[in-house]
């Protein structure tokens, strides 16, 4: 089954588990899977528990339920994944290092 069958099929249910994993999250909250760890970075989502850094995340689909009505909190996570990729752009634009001069080129030396 492809990423659209499931999501299609996971949107269809008519009671949805009390705790979704990352991937379901974003399906419910209508955010693409990778920008759950930019909300979780930002402070705007809590995993369930206390999961080490590479172990499967949590969320409690009640609070997610909260979320998904509640406009301002909307509005904030919206903002939190703009400015992570005006972050990143950005070093990617001022992380560029000028070209240095080619060890071909002669330097000219005064006499």
């Amino acid at each position: 089954m492809n990423a659209i069958a499931q999501q299609t099929e996971f949107l269809s249910w008519k009671i949805v588990p009390a705790r979704l994993d990352a991937l379901q999250a974003a399906w419910f909250l209508g955010f693409e899977p990778h920008e759950i760890p930019m909300l979780v970075a930002a402070g705007l989502l809590k995993p369930l528990g206390h999961p080490a850094r590479n172990s499967t995340k949590f969320f409690a689909t009640e609070t997610l339920e909260q979320f998904r009505r509640d406009e301002k909190w909307l509005a904030r996570a919206s903002d939190a994944i703009r400015n992570y990729w005006r972050e990143r752009n950005a070093r990617k634009k001022n992380g560029r290092r000028k070209p240095k001069a080619s060890a071909s080129q002669p330097t000219l030396c005064p006499a």
